[in-house]
C-alpha cells in the first residue's frame, strides 16, 4: 500500500495530464525560461479594477489567474510577491507572452500555486 506522501506524487501526475487538466507552456521567471512545462491555469479573468481617490486612469482592468505547476518544473523555485513572470499562450515557447505580477505564491506537497495579477486597457 502506498504511503500518503506516494500517493500526493502520483496525483500531481493526474492533475498535469497533458490528456486531462493541464497545457505545455512557456513560463519565464527571475531570468530562466522553463519551456513546454505542464502547467493548469485557471483564468485569465478580467475584474474591474479598483480606483484610489486620487487615481484619474480609466478603462484600466485587473487580469487574475492562478497558475499550478510541479516544483521540481519551475527548478523549485517558489515566486516571489511582486515579482514579474510570463507565459506564453502555445506549446513551443513561442506565441504571445502575457505579463503577469506574482500577486502570492504557495508550495503545497510538491506544488505551486501561483496567484497573478495584470493590469491591462
Amino acid at each position: 500500500m502506498p504511503t500518503f506522501k506516494e500517493q500526493m506524487r502520483e496525483d500531481i501526475g493526474l492533475f498535469l495530464n497533458l490528456e486531462e487538466f493541464a497545457e505545455l507552456r512557456t513560463v519565464r521567471y527571475d531570468g530562466e525560461s522553463y519551456q513546454d512545462i505542464p502547467v493548469v491555469l485557471e483564468g485569465p479573468v478580467n475584474e474591474e479594477r479598483e480606483q484610489l481617490r486620487d487615481d484619474h486612469v480609466q478603462g484600466l482592468h485587473r487580469v487574475s489567474a492562478v497558475l499550478h505547476c510541479a516544483e521540481s518544473d519551475l527548478g523549485g523555485k517558489l515566486p516571489r510577491q511582486g515579482c514579474p513572470l510570463q507565459i506564453n499562450n502555445c506549446k513551443g515557447g513561442g506565441g504571445y507572452f502575457r505579463r503577469y505580477y506574482v500577486a502570492a505564491a504557495a508550495r503545497e506537497m510538491g506544488m505551486l500555486r501561483i496567484e497573478l495579477e495584470a493590469i491591462q486597457d
